[in-house]
C-alpha cells in the first residue's frame, strides 16, 4: 500500500454507518465523488484517507489541481445571501425588535455554540 501523503492527513472525513451496505462508510467532504467502507469506523477511515492519497497522486501526474481542504483556506468573512423580499423584511422587523443589525441578527441565528 502507498504512503500517505501529508495533504491527506489534512482534508475533512465523516465516517457513518449505512444499513444497506451493512458497513462503515467514509467521504472526505473535499473530495465529494470518493468514499470507502469498512467493518469499523478506524478501517473506513483508514481507506478513505488512502483513496485520498492515491487521488492526489493521480492528479498530480494529470496535471489536475488538488483540492484545498478546508482547514487550511482563508475566508473572508463574507456571506452574500439572496432571499425572498418578504422573509428580508421579516429580518429586519426581528432585528429591529431586538435592537440589532440584520447582519447580528442573523449570526445569531446561525451561529452554532
Amino acid at each position: 500500500m502507498k504512503a500517505r501523503n501529508d495533504l491527506s492527513e489534512k482534508y475533512t472525513y465523516r465516517v457513518e454507518w449505512s444499513e444497506d451496505d451493512q458497513a462503515h462508510v467514509a467521504h472526505c467532504l473535499e473530495f465529494p465523488s470518493l468514499m470507502a467502507h469498512g467493518n469499523t469506523i478506524g478501517k473506513a477511515l483508514a481507506e478513505i484517507e488512502a483513496v485520498v492519497a492515491a487521488a492526489i497522486e493521480w492528479m498530480k501526474e494529470d496535471g489536475e489541481t488538488i483540492p484545498e481542504p478546508f482547514g487550511t483556506k482563508k475566508y473572508k468573512g463574507n456571506l452574500t445571501l439572496r432571499i425572498p423580499s418578504d422573509l428580508h423584511r421579516s429580518i429586519a422587523i426581528r432585528a429591529a425588535e431586538e435592537g440589532v443589525s440584520i447582519n447580528q441578527y442573523v449570526l445569531s441565528r446561525i451561529s452554532f455554540g
